[in-house]
């Protein structure tokens, strides 16, 4: 499924995303809050916000196969930051870089959220995804 990314001309770049994407297909996939949760239920990577986000993507692996989508299906990540700060910004751009290594992840648009708490106290970050596919 084709999704074109695109960095309007005489606008701000951002290593971390691009602010547009256009994709055609018939089916949209709206993934769900996914946060550092193993299979079992038990948080991953406790007080380690890039190792939450590296699970936030296995996570999200998870839930694109199925659908039948993979990450070059995504158009859209929202991130939620419990307690954010802007030094915090060196842990989620190594978590972002870890998981990439792991996975082939589009910059695709996104946003982050700072917000008091999450679902428990010790969740660091959540993300909710939107894909598109044939």
């Amino acid at each position: 499924m084709p999704v074109t990314l695109i960095n309007p001309e005489n606008h701000i770049s951002v290593p971390l995303y691009h602010h547009v994407a256009v994709a055609s297909g018939s089916r949209q996939v709206h993934i769900a809050g996914q946060v550092a949760w193993d299979a079992e239920g038990r948080l991953v990577a406790p007080g380690d916000l890039a190792g939450q986000i590296v699970q936030v993507h296995r996570n999200v692996a998870k839930a694109l196969a199925a659908a039948g989508a993979t990450f070059d299906d995504v158009v859209r990540f929202t991130w939620y930051a419990a307690g954010w700060k802007r030094e915090m910004y060196g842990a989620f751009t190594e978590g972002m870089d870890r998981a990439r290594e792991e996975f082939s992840i589009p910059a695709v648009p996104a946003a982050l959220i700072g917000v008091e708490i999450l679902f428990e106290p010790c969740i660091l970050i959540e993300a909710e995804v939107t894909a598109v596919i044939p």
